[in-house]
């Protein structure tokens, strides 16, 4: 059975059935908008592998930056899948703090990790992203593959564009990331296709208490404004 996503997108989708499918969108986003205006303050969105387990040392990493989070009074809000996602989650949750798992529908089913007392599953991607948006004030980002770099270079994106403002999207593990953000400097930057202002506001840090700081420094300005 095809997900929604795919019965949106697919080159041969029947026109006609476009309406009903954009009222199915409408209610998705107007619903979860519902539900978590009346559940959360200020949040960080934590982003990260769903296949790095506990044996990995990243998974305590993301945990413990679940925990700072919580106890510096964000909500922690992840994909709500497993790995590092659910991590964060732990964290969050085991520090008493709000943990919120935005799960999505997929052809291998994936279900929601233990760790979350808020909890929503979407059927479209883009609405689901919207709410990471909406809801968190910076965007915290771990080792990842591609739906990971997905949502880090969407929000890099978003705040080049000037479409969200003072939001920090931080990357943990410097030498994970090297690479890429080596990559960046002297490919895109070298190249004119950014400035030096976009790369600044790409932060890069293996202190989690640096993250933490960073992001609580910047809500502090937010609120201000």
């Amino acid at each position: 059975m095809k997900m929604t996503d795919q019965e949106l997108l697919a080159a041969l989708a029947d026109p006609a059935e476009d309406p009903a499918r954009l009222e199915r969108i409408s209610t998705e986003i107007k619903d979860r908008f519902g539900l978590l205006s009346h559940r959360l303050g200020k949040a960080v969105a934590v982003f990260g592998s769903a296949r790095t387990g506990p044996p990995d040392p990243r998974y305590a990493v993301a945990r413990t930056l679940g925990a700072r989070f919580a106890e510096a009074g964000f909500a922690v809000i992840t994909g709500g899948g497993p790995g590092l996602m659910e991590a964060a989650n732990r964290g969050a949750m085991e520090a008493g703090g709000t943990s919120v798992g935005l799960g999505i529908e997929l052809p291998r089913e994936q279900s929601l990790n233990p760790y979350v007392d808020v909890s929503m599953t979407f059927r479209y991607f883009f609405a689901r992203k919207l709410m990471f948006i909406r809801y968190a004030s910076a965007f915290v980002v771990l080792p990842g593959g591609f739906g990971t770099l997905d949502e880090l270079f969407e929000a890099l994106t978003l705040v080049q564009t000037g479409k969200i403002h003072e939001f920090p999207v931080v990357l943990i593990e410097t030498a994970h990331w090297a690479g890429l953000t080596d990559w960046i400097r002297d490919r895109l930057q070298g190249q004119g296709f950014i400035t030096a202002e976009d790369i600044r506001r790409l932060r890069c840090t293996d202190d989690i208490d640096e993250a933490v700081e960073l992001i609580q420094q910047c809500h502090l300005r937010q609120l201000a404004q």
